[in-house]
């Protein structure tokens, strides 16, 4: 036995050490030059000897972005009938096929046309990995999927195209490339981000200064938490500081549910940690007593968790303290996460023994409680 272990523990190495390497360049918003960045990177890598290809390059017709594509080996796109028009995707099989020891690949969040093998490019781009060609892509901050209601707040805009956070974690490098607000709105008005008859409505909506600041401020977190858990992931087990467990117990209200899916893996994402969704099944909300759109409500909300990185965890038991306890203690958490009750925090606090129940459980195990809001 003790030799098959060792076996497949020797394959699982032979197998990692096959995949891709994963760089991504992360920006605050379009035109702080990702793409440029990328195309600078292919040209020093090229003369270096390195066997390197465009797969998917989207210069958005800016000129300085456009003269660095020139000279660069570039893997024909696929072509795809779809609703009376030719559309161009990504090869993902030539890639694969052709096996250049690194490949570009633009447009991370990108959705693929219907009919394409994968749904999202970021798919194409983990099976380009797993084949063990090292890809170098670049994506907007608003495309994170955790970061898609804070995103939404500051610019009161819904970005439909998202990546999950677990990819992100996945990437072998994350580089911010930034600019200040001043920066990157005169480089707008200068025409080197989008056409002349799209700059003042663009002034107008997503390029203003105080939303600039504070997406700069979000890709800032994100590329800083990335780099934090590299450090973390090079420091011993032994010698580490305790490693964070994290559990997210969610009910059937869609709304609180959500909020406290995104926040946590936010949290996970920071520790570099595991993560749990636990719902507490009651007698009252079986599935024949609970509604209709809750249960479609819960089951979105398994799919969101499982996406962003959760392992979704769904037990019975007729008092919901108990259920956490029992996961609490049978996973290792270190800290318990719920949404803000819907009445008075205080009276809460006082009143309910549920509520002091749980607390008094988990702070006798050194455990922490984190109440969302």
């Amino acid at each position: 036995m003790e030799q098959q272990n060792n076996a497949q523990h020797f394959l699982d190495l032979i197998q990692k050490s096959r995949k891709g390497k994963f760089k991504i360049y992360i920006g605050m918003s379009a035109g702080v030059g990702k793409t440029f960045r990328m195309l600078q990177e292919t040209h020093m890598l090229l003369k270096k000897g390195i066997d390197i290809k465009i797969g998917f390059i989207e210069t958005h017709n800016r000129k300085e972005t456009q003269e660095l594509l020139e000279g660069l080996p570039i893997i024909p796109r696929r072509s795809i009938f779809y609703k009376g028009k030719q559309l161009e995707e990504m090869d993902v099989q030539a890639i694969i096929n052709l096996r250049p020891e690194v490949v570009i690949v633009d447009e991370l969040a990108h959705t693929n046309v219907e009919g394409s093998k994968n749904e999202k490019r970021w798919q194409d781009v983990l099976e380009i990995l797993e084949s063990g060609i090292n890809v170098i892509s670049a994506v907007n901050i608003q495309h994170i999927e955790s970061l898609n209601q804070d995103v939404k707040q500051i610019t009161n805009i819904e970005v439909k195209e998202r990546i999950p956070d677990n990819v992100l974690r996945l990437a072998d490098e994350v580089v911010n490339i930034d600019l200040t607000s001043d920066e990157l709105i005169n480089r707008l008005k200068e025409g080197k981000i989008y056409t002349t008859d799209k700059i003042q409505t663009a002034l107008n909506h997503f390029f203003k200064s105080d939303q600039i600041l504070q997406l700069r401020e979000l890709a800032l977190k994100e590329v800083a938490s990335q780099v934090v858990r590299k450090v973390e992931n090079e420091v011993p087990k032994n010698i580490a500081l305790r490693q964070e467990k994290l559990l997210a117990c969610i009910s059937s209200n869609d709304k609180t549910a959500k909020i406290v899916i995104r926040k946590v893996a936010r949290l996970a994402s920071h520790y570099n940690s595991d993560w749990y969704v636990l719902y507490v099944e009651t007698p009252r909300e079986t599935p024949d007593k609970i509604a209709l759109d809750k249960q479609r409500h819960l089951i979105n909300n398994f799919k969101l968790a499982t996406e962003l990185g959760a392992e979704v965890i769904k037990i019975e038991d007729s008092k919901i303290t108990n259920g956490i306890l029992k996961i609490v203690q049978q996973k290792q958490i270190t800290t318990v996460c719920i949404g803000k009750p819907h009445l008075n925090l205080f009276k809460v606090i006082l009143s309910t023994s549920i509520f002091r129940r749980l607390l008094n459980n988990l702070s006798s195990s050194n455990v922490d409680l984190v109440i969302l809001s």
